[in-house]
């Protein structure tokens, strides 16, 4: 059995779990920066909140695990992608790591952690996957040793729309659930941008069309719509073009498992969305868990678990991380196995 340390650090959480790889999650600990009403991420405030709460998520996650820094086989990190500014806190404290207790250093992409972390929990072992958080919306599967890209966003994110629109409502973050909140208590649909190009999505036009609309709300331009109304048009509209290119790549692939994973899973409307698109195509719905769906260091430490079994390290000299890197040229050589295991 191979125990790994991972460390979480690609955007707003901090994260530092435990984790086997025969799949035991010992701990799990994360602190998660919140901007203040109205205002974005910057980078840099985020890499200094990461840098505050570091040393104390490590003892807590250590104490978590009832394990002391000695005990791990390896040490993980997500290289990426993800902040420039609060990935390099991540890996500077994984290196340090690694150096001062002679610990291999294992990198993982942050992508990929989500996608094995939801495996784990729901038990899917061959699924199509839909990766959607706030810098991913993707549609993947499986095939000769690698994810596979079956449509994804051209522009942003489905989470970074439904956030962005939250901030301009003046909405805490997380903005999605406040948002579906509105949406809930809205009454007119209005026609909104829905690009959708082959397998791909753009969410950019219908975010600044939906910015357009509230601005002319606020100014009293537009009498029979209201906040709540554009709310419920722009989720229906961003959720029912990831549906469609879900729809398609069940079809092509022929997939008889649907995962939904990343920090959006937890909208409420959208598992309602997939568990129809489940149905309508006999296919076995796993959502992963609330605990593992934002971004968390169990996943860092499982999939590193994974991949140092596999034999996958970086010098430290090398563990430059990725702000860019494409999920589809990450090897992932333990899928061939896990899908044939009979005992998960």
């Amino acid at each position: 059995m191979v125990i790994v340390i991972g460390i979480e650090s690609t955007a707003h959480t901090f994260g530092i779990g435990v984790a086997t790889d025969d799949g035991k999650i010992l701990a799990n600990v994360n602190e998660t920066y919140t901007p203040p009403p109205g205002a974005g991420m910057h980078p840099r405030e985020v890499a200094e909140h990461h840098v505050k709460v570091a040393g104390k998520v490590l003892r807590r996650a250590l104490s978590e695990a009832e394990i002391s820094i000695h005990d791990v086989d390896a040490v993980a990190f997500s290289q990426g992608p993800g902040l420039g500014p609060v990935l390099r806190v991540g890996a500077t404290i994984a290196r340090a790591l690694a150096v001062r207790y002679g610990k291999p250093l294992v990198p993982v992409h942050h992508g990929v952690a989500h996608i094995e972390i939801a495996k784990l929990v729901t038990g899917l072992k061959d699924p199509l996957i839909v990766l959607i958080s706030g810098g991913h919306t993707m549609v993947l599967a499986y095939s000769e040793g690698r994810y596979r890209v079956f449509g994804e966003t051209l522009d942003i994110s489905i989470g970074n729309c439904l956030d962005v629109f939250a901030r301009e409502l003046g909405l805490p973050m997380p903005g999605v659930p406040k948002v579906e909140e509105l949406a809930g208590r809205g009454r007119r649909f209005v026609e909104l941008p829905y690009t959708v190009v082959g397998q791909d999505l753009s969410y950019s036009g219908l975010l600044t069309r939906a910015l357009q609309l509230l601005d002319k709300l606020r100014k009293g331009e537009l009498k029979d719509l209201t906040i709540e109304d554009l709310c419920l048009s722009l989720v229906e509209t961003a959720y029912y073009m990831l549906a469609e290119v879900t729809e398609r790549a069940l079809a092509a692939t022929g997939k008889r498992e649907l995962l939904i994973t990343g920090g959006v899973a937890r909208s409420r409307r959208l598992r309602e969305i997939f568990q129809i698109i489940a149905e309508d195509f006999n296919t076995k719905l796993g959502i992963v868990s609330n605990e593992y769906a934002g971004d968390n260091g169990a996943m860092i430490a499982y999939t590193g678990a994974l991949a140092y079994k596999y034999g996958i390290t970086v010098p430290v000299e090398e563990s430059v991380t990725r702000q860019r890197w494409r999920i589809d040229d990450v090897p992932v050589p333990w899928v061939e196995d896990l899908i044939r295991r009979k005992d998960i």
